[in-house]
């Protein structure tokens, strides 16, 4: 089985909503079926349906949290050493070399990426465009509206 690369801060994160879902969403789940089924008839009981369907999505969301733990290489940015480079879980700050526009992104894991908090994909195409790159280099990304060239700024590791 693979690696599954998560930094320190998403794997928590993880943890945290597994912890959630065995002791706070599986025993209400439990509790509304026991509730549906006192209803009675079976057959044509929403209650009963959908609490079966919401223990579905929370057993299987379970066994999906439990599984990427435990295949997950979990890596800190703080104890990197990577000489200045673009690597898993440094942030860059990069300046788009047509306009101007300074942004700056944490390159994470695929379960931890969320674009509004600047956290990127490692398997997106602007990390992957970014990954050994180094302060002054120039990375060329992809994108539906044609090759877009980003200045690497500077590459942080906290």
């Amino acid at each position: 089985m693979s690696k599954i690369p998560l930094t320190v801060v998403g794997a928590e994160k993880l943890r945290q909503e597994l912890h959630n879902l065995k002791t706070v969403e599986r025993p209400k789940v439990i509790n509304a079926i026991a509730e549906a089924r006192a209803q009675g008839d079976l057959s044509e009981n929403a209650e009963y349906d959908a609490a079966k369907e919401r223990q579905s999505f929370v057993e299987g969301r379970i066994v999906e949290l439990e599984s990427k733990l435990g295949s997950a290489q979990i890596i800190d940015p703080k104890s990197l050493n990577a000489d200045g480079r673009c690597v898993f879980g440094s942030t860059v700050i990069l300046e788009d070399v047509n306009n101007g526009d300074v942004v700056t992104y944490q390159i994470v894991g695929d379960d931890e990426a969320d674009i509004r908090h600047r956290k990127i994909s490692i398997s997106s195409p602007v990390a992957r465009a970014l990954i050994g790159k180094s302060s002054g280099d120039i990375a060329e990304v992809q994108a539906p509206g044609g090759v877009r060239e980003y200045e690497v700024v500077e590459v942080q590791y906290i």
